[in-house]
């Protein structure tokens, strides 16, 4: 199975509702940063990509007709050679609420975890291919200074118009929703259901809030630690 569809936009642009839609349509899997997290073995493979060098897209997208997001969409060129008659989409967003959501989601995430839980064996290979392929790669370390993320969002774009054969490329906001994507897939537009919006940022934070615990978890478990020693020595 080839892929079909390739997303090139950036990670916070609507790719998670662009997934659910996708799929909705039939193109059944669709690869995602979420996608390792269901299927470990990919971490490894990226882990592959990104700091090994290694290009062995036909392995990694077994099972999959289509992909967006991040890891994916940094490699959108090297897979639109690869697979040449995949369409590519290139997801949008304002730059300014994009560079927010990105900082309060995903790059919190990246922020907040402590290192000692990014060497541990099972987060290790996928916190080393994040920043990688994302805070590193795309983001050229720059992320910290907004006006130069929005620039290298902004870039992103045009090299990506300017990169892709019109007749290839969908330019897609979510917010248009349906129409425009089932006309660039040749496909009927579903007539039971409105266009899925998926918002994760509830969970993130959810998720944001356990890594803040886990941070003060040393000074915790030192302040126990001291009672403890109080306690015994006292009584």
């Amino acid at each position: 199975m080839a892929l079909e569809v390739i997303g090139a936009g950036f990670g916070r642009t609507g790719t998670a509702s662009l997934r659910v839609a996708l799929e909705h349509l039939g193109f059944v899997k669709c690869h995602h940063m979420f996608s390792l997290g269901e299927q470990r073995q990919l971490v490894a493979a990226w882990h592959d990509v990104a700091l090994k060098g290694a290009r062995n897209w036909d392995e990694i997208f077994e099972g999959f007709r289509a992909t967006v997001d991040w890891p994916s969409t940094a490699y959108y060129r090297e897979l639109a050679e690869h697979y040449p008659d995949a369409k590519v989409i290139l997801s949008v967003r304002d730059p300014d609420a994009w560079y927010r959501s990105t900082r309060e989601t995903i790059y919190a995430v990246h922020n907040t975890m402590p290192g000692w839980v990014k060497r541990l064996p099972p987060v290790a290979p996928g916190a080393a291919m994040t920043k990688a392929i994302i805070w590193q790669g795309q983001l050229q370390g720059r992320f910290e200074d907004p006006e130069a993320a929005k620039a290298i969002f902004r870039q992103h774009v045009e090299d990506v118009r300017a990169t892709v054969p019109p007749d290839r490329l969908l330019v897609f906001h979510v917010r248009e929703g349906w129409d425009p994507l089932c006309e660039f897939l040749g496909v009927p537009v579903p007539q039971d259901r409105p266009f899925p919006h998926v918002n994760e940022r509830a969970a993130m934070k959810r998720f944001l809030l356990v890594l803040r615990l886990v941070r003060r978890l040393p000074w915790i478990l030192a302040a126990a630690g001291l009672a403890w020693l109080g306690a015994t020595f006292l009584f």
